[in-house]
């Protein structure tokens, strides 16, 4: 019933439920193991609970992630009327070590651009792949926001494209130039062979841009992860530096390096609160510290000194 709540009142994306479910299901098998149920539990139950995944070696993350997904129940619960109080309102999580995002250079990132264009066994994995790294560099979009774009949203030469993210919620990012003309290219030779497929084989038209003949009906996301591999091969960088997500991050810090504006950033990836967005502070730190070493009057030799 939390499961279905969460999916109907907050559009909670279908892999935050799959984690949500994981991580109750362990929290759940903790309790039976211990005679608890989730009924009775107690501050101490969850505390002990947490204490055991530390014990296990998880990580602070992952043990922050299961708290969360225990909060949520109890308060759900507790709302609902099926427990008299909430017993981990009060409980304190982990501390997350704060990390700043991996993330690629601007020669790295076009390197794997021209890898895009030069990769693919035929012109229209080519033309493919190069739409999708431009879509991504150019919006810093989330990998599942990027494969299951609908084709309608493409249509016309767009300057900017509305993006569905989590929760549903919608947002329009601007394109790059280059950005336009690849989608451009590609919507034309998209176009072409789903004609020539449909004429062949009766199918129906894809609702989407990317379309595949797999269930969901475009590429996944970890058949664009394995993709990214392969292209960041192509262009002699290190695969294990590479994801998605990476390049999400080198949007923002590219951004946030030629002068945009934190708000400006938050609204085009898609994060609720700004604090999320502070992450990137770190490139305005190294800038101004350039700009005092560059132009401070006190920054600057002493025109005596070795004379």
């Amino acid at each position: 019933m939390f499961l279905e709540a969460q999916a109907a009142e907050r559009g909670a994306a279908l892999n935050s439920l799959l984690a949500y479910r994981r991580d109750l299901t362990d929290y759940l098998a903790h309790l039976r193991v211990k005679g608890r149920d989730p009924e009775s539990a107690t501050r101490g139950d969850i505390e002990r609970y947490l204490i055991a995944c530390e014990a296990a070696g998880l990580a602070a993350s992952t043990r922050a992630r299961r708290l969360a997904a225990i909060r949520g129940l109890y308060r759900f619960a507790y709302e609902e009327g099926l427990r008299q109080d909430d017993p981990a309102i009060r409980v304190t999580g982990p501390t997350k070590p704060k990390s700043l995002p991996k993330t690629l250079s601007e020669a790295e990132v076009d390197a794997l651009l021209d890898a895009a264009e030069e990769m693919g066994r035929t012109e229209t994995e080519r033309l493919r792949d190069t739409c999708l790294m431009q879509l991504l560099y150019a919006t810093g979009m989330r990998v599942s926001e990027l494969v299951g774009l609908p084709v309608s949203s493409a249509r016309g030469d767009p300057r900017m494209l509305l993006v569905r993210g989590k929760g549903g919620k919608e947002r329009m990012v601007p394109l790059s130039p280059a950005a336009r003309a690849a989608l451009t290219a590609w919507l034309v030779r998209r176009d072409e062979d789903e004609a020539a497929g449909h004429a062949a084989k009766g199918t129906p038209p894809s609702a989407h841009l990317f379309p595949s003949r797999g269930r969901s009906g475009h590429f996944t996301r970890i058949w664009f992860h394995s993709r990214l591999k392969l292209l960041a091969a192509h262009a002699e960088l290190d695969p294990a530096r590479v994801s998605p997500h990476v390049l999400r991050h080198a949007f923002a810090t590219h951004l946030l390096s030629g002068g945009a504006d934190l708000r400006a950033i938050q609204t085009m990836l898609g994060h609720a609160d700004i604090s999320t967005t502070e992450i990137y502070t770190h490139v305005l730190e190294t800038r101004l510290r350039e700009l005092v070493l560059t132009h401070h009057p006190l920054a600057r030799p002493d025109p005596l000194e070795g004379s």
